[in-house]
């Protein structure tokens, strides 16, 4: 029965966007959708094509690229963003407008200046707008955990008569809490009369660490539509983590009687893509994906381990595509061994960007015996996805130690021209920077520093992420190499050329869902 499944909506690419610094260019949206696509969401929203003219088109480039999946794109309630939305995503083989108001006391008061009469008609006007241009629509209520209950149900009502089949209610500010939220979704179920017409659908933010808790109890209650992002991305504490929600479903069937399309085999590989692309690391015990998810170091849980996995272990590793035994690359693998092991962790690469890559795998192999799935992953995102860099990094020399100052020499390529310059630090890293802040005329911040290894082994592949801040624009920048300082170098760099994309391609953030 249809009632039984479960539809995942994902907005990896839309609030997912919004965590600071997370923001991807074009063509790292669009690997990134076709990764979600080869996942088997059933809806992605593609972004918020009002926000800018670089948000329209990626949104319109992955409604033009996707085959199976619903490609939805949001606008707030007024025909201009409908408009805009609707023409990005006109092509698409399943497109859907999402729309939304808010409908709390506290946001209708003092943000929309609005009676609760007008939000309604807002409501009507916008929805059925939404559904003269296509015939699935989706309307959110916008702060729906903190709304009145009998008024949020009549906004739901007038929505799904103006046309809607699929209402959101939203915890747009992380307040719910499980048992009061499947209250409420069942309160909602019995007391909107035309509710049956339409999915009924949650997005929940985890400001108190609950949205996945609260999604569980909102499916448990009836909710049959999940709003969820990679990694639970998302603005300040974020979302609900798909690959969480999902992994409960498949887990717990005994108590969440549902099925789901989402291949549980691509969940770590497309938490890994999310994290190289964004820059946002997965903290060591995040559930499902987290570096320690089926790590047992407690002799006790070794022990039970070898008797029995599941002693300790409710899942399988391999159920979400963490192979025990990975293929290692070294220096004599061919071109087409590369191929198809690319294939395998989910790069299907052209022949031109199989070059570049097997050029740049060529040289890693040189420097460390084995070349592992992190390395590739991280060879494939810096030489394939960032192909509009303004700053490029050509050469870099640096003394240090503890009898000479700390220098640094660099030569980079800025708009295709070569410039270099030198600079003193207090250490390398700091020289490194000074160089290249200097050369390329930044006034950035630098608000966090971080480096880990990629794999292990004392060959390892460093990896830095940076954090920076520039007139309020905030950018995440990520770099590896098995050098640290090189990879801070192209770090920061990565960091400078995200700043210039926001600055080129400024987004209006919509209110928050």
């Amino acid at each position: 029965m249809e009632s039984e499944k479960i539809i995942f909506f994902d907005t990896t690419l839309r609030d997912g966007e919004q965590s600071p610094g997370a923001s991807m260019n074009k063509a790292e949206k669009l690997r990134l959708a076709v990764q979600l696509e080869k996942l088997g969401v059933d809806v992605l929203e593609a972004g918020f094509p009002a926000a800018s003219q670089g948000d329209f088109e990626a949104v319109q480039q992955i409604a033009n690229r996707l085959k199976n999946t619903e490609v939805a794109a949001l606008a707030r309630a007024n025909k201009n963003d409908i408009n805009r939305a609707w023409d990005a995503i006109k092509h698409a083989v399943k497109p859907r407008i999402h729309t939304f108001i808010a409908t709390s006391d506290i946001h209708m008061k003092y943000k929309l200046n609005m009676s609760r009469d007008e939000v309604l008609s807002a409501t009507i006007e916008a929805v059925r707008h939404a559904k003269s241009l296509t015939q699935s629509v989706e309307f959110s209520a916008e702060d729906g955990s903190r709304s009145e209950w009998d008024f949020l149900c009549k906004v739901f009502e007038t929505a799904i008569a103006a046309g809607a089949t699929t209402v959101n209610l939203p915890d747009t500010v992380g307040y719910a809490i499980p048992g009061e939220f499947a209250e409420m979704v069942r309160y909602v179920i019995k007391h909107t009369p035309n509710i049956n017409q339409a999915i009924l659908s949650v997005h929940c933010h985890n400001d108190l660490g609950l949205a996945t808790a609260n999604t569980i109890a909102a499916i448990h209650a009836g909710a049959r539509q999940a709003e969820v992002t990679i990694n639970g991305i998302g603005e300040r504490a974020g979302n609900t983590s798909l690959e969480e929600v999902v992994m409960t479903v498949h887990t717990r069937s005994n108590y969440l009687p549902y099925t789901c399309q989402v291949k549980t085999e691509h969940l770590y590989p497309t938490s890994r893509l999310v994290s190289m692309i964004t820059g946002i690391m997965v903290q060591p015990n995040k559930a499902i994906v987290g570096a320690n998810a089926f790590a047992h170091e407690a002799g006790i849980h070794q022990d039970g381990m070898l008797k029995n996995p599941m002693t300790y272990e409710i899942m399988r590793p391999e159920t979400i595509g963490l192979a025990k035994n990975q293929l290692v690359l070294g220096k004599h693998s061919g071109r087409h061994a590369l191929r198809e092991h690319l294939k395998k962790i989910g790069y299907d690469l052209s022949s031109e960007e199989l070059n570049v890559v097997f050029e740049k795998f060529k040289n890693l192999a040189d420097k460390k015996k084995h070349v592992m799935d992190e390395d590739l992953e991280a060879i494939v995102t810096e030489g394939v996805l960032r192909t509009t860099d303004i700053f490029e990094l050509d050469y870099l020399h640096v003394s240090a130690g503890t009898t000479v100052m700390p220098m640094a020499s660099v030569q980079l390529t800025i708009n295709k021209r070569p410039v270099k310059g030198a600079d003193y630090g207090n250490g390398p890293i700091d020289a490194c920077f000074n160089a290249i802040s200097k050369l390329t005329n930044t006034e950035s911040e630098l608000l966090r520093f971080s480096i880990s290894a990629l794999t292990g082994g004392t060959d390892a592949q460093g990896e830095v992420t940076v954090r920076l801040k520039e007139n309020g624009l905030i950018a995440l920048g990520r770099g590896s190499d098995p050098d640290i300082i090189t990879a801070s170098a192209r770090a920061f760099i990565n960091g400078l050329n995200r700043l210039e994309y926001l600055k080129a391609n400024p987004v209006e953030t919509p209110q928050e869902i």
